[in-house]
Parts: structure tokens; C-alpha cells; sequence
């Protein structure tokens, strides 16, 4: 198991506040080193602010792109690597997320496109759905995709990028890489009862010992912590995919009949952990994260819709999904609506981080060459 984030949320008031980016960076830092003393890798730090809605939108758009821009020279000042403005819902900011990526790598951002309160919100999930297509045609491979994502029904605290947006005080949460502890789980385990026992056993021995170093980091810094997002997130190791967990278990292939059953079971598990739980507390299935999820894809063994149907007993919605680069506006807005209407029917966070590949059709392999991600086919849509 690895720290994937250690993420510190902060609130600007009226216009950015550098100073608290400062504070932020060199925080993490320290939070960094404590976890490090203690044996674990952390993978990143990152910091993410309340809506940026709330501190930039009376500004004219050319002053809105100044001020991330000034965001941006001041997370290389301070070697923030990972920076998330938040969220936005008004369709005529979001119109302003193509521009904000394309210029700022280290930037990160989302969009609400419903909640259970006031249900889907339509002009978001269309504008939405054309920031995606311009991204994918704006931005190298697409790959600006990878920073923006839509959302329904997330809260904030959530530490992992791009759905990660902060409310109130500073504070601090964190996201784990700890797939290996499923994969520990599965492969020792003859039944559904003795799989559900030991992962308890397991995640509850494994996230009380971060929490116990987290509340500590608390206490020397005066920053409170917000909880563990208790979400199973993948590695890039074959040896940690969560597909070939299930498949060590008995599933003849992720996709095949019984992979319902055990995502259940993982987030029945999840949310009954003791410790301080902060964010979406689900499981993560990225296509483009994990190498056996690609595997099966390449395979034909788990499409969208399987994707969708698991998100309704644990997931967290449709993360890094590689689609056909011709992909409509109309067609992506469609998959939007179905993932806020799972949210919103059953009351839970749900996002979409779609990848429509330029210059690819379904089938074909990505080419992504990215250090974060596999390659895959093309998923049909």
C-alpha cells in the first residue's frame, strides 16, 4: 500500500490568496516527510481550493485565465505539482475550462452536473460534454481529458483529482494506493464470508495505522484531518490490478458473471471501517490505470455498460475511459446523463473522466505514452 495523496484544501475568499498556496505546499511537504519517516512512499501531494466560481467568476474571462495564470507561476514557485481550482456550474465559466487546461498543465478542475437535491442540471452536463470534446481536440492525445472530469453528487474533501474540490477551514485529507490488499485478500480467500472477514481485517489494520500518522501530522501542525478516502485505488503494477485480484478469487475474467458481487462486497467492507473517512470511500475501476481492467477491455470482457452496472454497488463512476476520438457531442452528453442519473436515483458521488482518443476509433490501440497510464483499446460507445 502506498499514499497515492496527501491533499490540503484551502479557501480563497475574493481572488487568490498566495499566501496560503505557500502555506499549502510547504505543509504537504512536511505532512510528506512525517508519512516518509514512517515507511511509506507518497506517490504526490496536491492542494484544492473551493469552487473557483466562488472567488473568480465577477471577473471579465480574460482577467479569470490572468489570475490562473498566477496560480500557475506560483505552484512552480513552490513545487506544487498537482493544484485543483474546484468546481464550476455555470455553463458560461465552464466554456473557459478548454483555455484553462490547454495553458496550465499543473492545473486541475471539474463540473457539477447534479446533485439529489435539485436533480441533473442540463446546460452543465451539455456544456460539459463540449469541453470534453474540445479538450480532446485541443490538447495533445487528448490527454487534457485527464484533468477535468464531471460530477454528480461528490462532497468536497475528496483528496484524488479531478473531482477533489475543498469547503471551509484548511484541512487535509488522504488517498490511497491499495489495491494489493485486495489482491492479498482474494488470493487467500475459499469463499464469499472469509473474503468479506479478511478484507475487513486487513483494510481496518492498514487505514488505522495511516489514520493514527495523519491525526499525529494534525496535531504538530495545527491543520485538522479530514478522514481517509477508504476508496480501493489501482496500481500500475500488474501484481496490484484489481481485475487479476478478482480473477484470483475464482472470476473467469473481470467483466464475467460474479464481478457484481465482489465490487459489492469491497464496498460493503469499505464503508463500514472505523476510521475518519473523507471523499468518495468507493471503488476505483480506471480503465486506462490498471493494466488488467485494459487487459479485459482489450479482450471484450467489460464494456461501459458493465462499468456503469458496478458503479451502482461500489464504484466511483467512469474514470480514464478511452473512446472513439469522433465521439459526438450528443453521444458524450448521453454517457454524462447516465452517470448523474446513477448518482442522483441512488444518492451517491459519481464522476466521469471520459478520453475521446483524436484520430482513433473503437478497437484501436491508445498510444497515450503517459508514465500514469496503459494502454488499451478503444471502447466502444
Amino acid at each position: 500500500m502506498k499514499i497515492r495523496t496527501i491533499t490540503t484544501g484551502i479557501t480563497f475568499n475574493s481572488g487568490i490568496d498566495i499566501k496560503k498556496i505557500g502555506q499549502a505546499a510547504e505543509f504537504n511537504q512536511l505532512a510528506k516527510k512525517q508519512f516518509e519517516q514512517n515507511g511509506y512512499e507518497v506517490q504526490t501531494t496536491r492542494i484544492a481550493t473551493n469552487s473557483w466560481e466562488e472567488y473568480l467568476s465577477d471577473l471579465h474571462y480574460n482577467k479569470v485565465l490572468e489570475e490562473i495564470t498566477k496560480i500557475e507561476n506560483n505552484c512552480k514557485r513552490y513545487d506544487v505539482d498537482n493544484f485543483n481550482i474546484g468546481y464550476s456550474q455555470s455553463p458560461e465559466l465552464i466554456k473557459l475550462i478548454p483555455q484553462i487546461i490547454t495553458n496550465s498543465p499543473i492545473i486541475s478542475c471539474s463540473t457539477k452536473i447534479g446533485d439529489s437535491e435539485k436533480g441533473m442540471d442540463d446546460r452543465a452536463i451539455r456544456a460539459s460534454a463540449e469541453v470534453i470534446k474540445q479538450l480532446s481536440e485541443t490538447t495533445p492525445g487528448g490527454l487534457g481529458n485527464f484533468q477535468y472530469c464531471a460530477w454528480a453528487n461528490c462532497p468536497p474533501g475528496i483528496p484524488f483529482f479531478p473531482a477533489a474540490y475543498h469547503k471551509g477551514e484548511t484541512s487535509f485529507g488522504i488517498g490511497l494506493e491499495c489495491s494489493d490488499l485486495v489482491m492479498k485478500t482474494f488470493s487467500h480467500s475459499k469463499d464469499l464470508n472469509e473474503a468479506s472477514e479478511l478484507l475487513d481485517e486487513i483494510l481496518e489494520k492498514e487505514f488505522s495505522k495511516v489514520a493514527a500518522i495523519a491525526e499525529n501530522v494534525a496535531k504538530i501542525f495545527d491543520i485538522p484531518f479530514r478522514g481517509i478516502d477508504t476508496s480501493i485505488a489501482p496500481s500500475l503494477d500488474p501484481k496490484e490490478s484489481i481485475a487479476y485480484a478478482y480473477e484470483k478469487f475464482g472470476i473467469d475474467k473481470f467483466g464475467h458473471a460474479g464481478t457484481l458481487t465482489l465490487s459489492s462486497l469491497i464496498t460493503k467492507v469499505i464503508k463500514q471501517l472505523s476510521v475518519k473517512t473523507t471523499g468518495f470511500c468507493g471503488l476505483m475501476l480506471p480503465v486506462s490505470e490498471d493494466v488488467g481492467l485494459a487487459e479485459r477491455v482489450s479482450e471484450g470482457t467489460l464494456n461501459l455498460s458493465n462499468l456503469l452496472l458496478y458503479s451502482s454497488v461500489c464504484g466511483t463512476g467512469l474514470d480514464t475511459i478511452p473512446i472513439p476520438g469522433d465521439t459526438s457531442v450528443d453521444k458524450i452528453e448521453a454517457i454524462l446523463r447516465d452517470v448523474a442519473t446513477l448518482a442522483i436515483q441512488l444518492n451517491k458521488p459519481l464522476s466521469a473522466r471520459l478520453l475521446p482518443v483524436p484520430g482513433k476509433k473503437a478497437g484501436d490501440m491508445t498510444a497515450f505514452n503517459s508514465p500514469y497510464m496503459v494502454e488499451s483499446k478503444i471502447m466502444d460507445v
